[in-house]
């Protein structure tokens, strides 16, 4: 996809958007809203982990925000190593406090861009995303994510993603924009239906559903499911 990127929102900005929006975020009631199908997308990401990978001791939350995922994931596999990581400190320093109560293994936070995450090879058995590979930008961008989260996963260790969308056909893009924008206004009217459009068209990139789930197989991924979609969302992944 060759487009130009330079009048997208830059790191600070994102980062600046989150570091005043901790206490929405640390309720998934309020700080999902404006994601179709939250709750249950995050009950399938984190149930498919928990079949796949049962004995699970290490997990990576990208994009953590405030911790609800790894949070989720706490709740069906106990005592799990956590690393997690935002642009934001104050989101890691409350996802830091509120995993922390939840698990007796190590908790650790890396505040950096998901771009530039080394953790060793084979050193995760789970890796969540939700709601943060829309930030990536170009082709490059996306592979060398895609291909450090594989590399970075245990033989068998799974990658799963909850995340806004876009479409391939240009008719079922405007589809689901219009049943987007329509439900983006049920939840508070016709300004904060532009407002929430207005930052997406800003600050967020994202990729088709066959997008990604070709890119997973591409990378290595032995096994690619999709969990969900419902219009302009979807939650899938990958077993190594």
């Amino acid at each position: 996809m060759n487009t130009d990127f330079s009048k997208k929102a830059g790191n600070d900005e994102i980062k600046h958007r989150f570091d005043n929006d901790v206490e929405r975020f640390s309720n998934l009631d309020t700080g999902q809203l404006t994601t179709i199908d939250a709750p249950l997308t995050m009950e399938l990401c984190t149930e498919a982990a928990r079949y796949i990978n049962p004995n699970a001791k290490y997990l990576l939350d990208i994009g953590c925000g405030a911790g609800n995922y790894t949070l989720k994931m706490l709740s069906k596999i106990n005592n799990l190593n956590c690393t997690l990581n935002d642009l934001s400190m104050p989101m890691l320093l409350r996802a830091k406090e509120r995993v922390g109560a939840e698990t007796t293994g190590e908790v650790s936070i890396i505040q950096d861009d998901m771009r530039n995450l080394q953790l060793p090879d084979e050193s995760l058995d789970i890796i969540l995303a939700a709601a943060t590979l829309h930030h990536l930008r170009d082709d490059a961008d996306w592979e060398n994510v895609f291909s450090n989260m594989y590399r970075m996963l245990k033989p068998g260790g799974s990658f799963w993603i909850s995340d806004l969308i876009t479409h391939d056909s240009e008719p079922i893009n405007r589809l689901f924009y219009k049943n987007y924008s329509d439900y983006l206004e049920t939840l508070g009217g016709p300004e904060y239906r532009q407002k929430v459009l207005d930052y997406v068209a800003y600050e967020d990139t994202p990729r088709s559903l066959n997008y990604q789930t070709a890119l997973l197989t591409k990378v290595g991924f032995k096994q690619v499911e999709v969990l969900h979609k419902n219009s302009y969302f979807a939650a899938f992944g990958g077993v190594k």
